[in-house]
């Protein structure tokens, strides 16, 4: 079983990138976003025309194969963003990850898109919990978590910081599947 390709939430639409469409249009969101993004995604530094088409070549085969979801965040029938679900160390956890551009954040479209992903999560056999991990000094990525029904579980070392805003310390948030 898979998530739905396209999924309806509220204000936002979550939808599958498409490597043969999307390269001009993500890259150009990318390019809009990168003083936004640039302290928390260490990706940024490799930004290009080509890595974009490389990310989107890879996720219809990392869907197929079950290990990430990517999906372009849709508001008003416009991209703003990008989230993805994949999975975890652990069989029975998910991860959500997610950015938005800097001009439609704090209107809610992020916990939105987390709060779509997680129930898609949760249609999936045997998926027990969806955890987000993000670095402790980013505060609005908490806040996402937080207003999507997750319990921060603990804190632990994160990757060495290799992007400005890192401390080198994750939090991890936690949703389990409702009873």
């Amino acid at each position: 079983m898979r998530p739905q390709p396209l999924i309806e939430h509220g204000e936002v639409t979550l939808r599958c990138w498409r490597p043969e469409k999307d390269v001009t249009l993500l890259f150009r969101l990318i390019e809009e976003s990168l003083e936004h993004l640039r302290p928390w995604m260490p990706w940024v530094a490799g930004h290009s025309r080509q890595a974009t088409a490389d990310f989107l070549a890879r996720c219809g085969p990392r869907w197929e194969r079950g290990e990430v979801y990517d999906y372009a965040i849709v508001h008003r029938g416009r991209v703003v963003g990008s989230c993805g679900m994949s999975a975890g160390a652990d069989p029975s956890g998910r991860q959500i990850g997610y950015w938005l551009h800097p001009a439609v954040t704090g209107r809610g479209l992020a916990t939105l898109a987390v709060t779509a992903l997680a129930e898609q999560a949760f249609t999936l056999p045997g998926v027990a919990y969806v955890e987000i991990v993000h670095d402790v000094a980013n505060a609005a990525s908490g806040a996402v978590a937080r207003r999507a029904g997750f319990s921060q579980t603990g804190r632990r070392a994160g990757r060495l910081p290799s992007v400005p805003g890192e401390s080198g310390v994750d939090l991890v948030w936690r949703l389990s599947r409702p009873p």
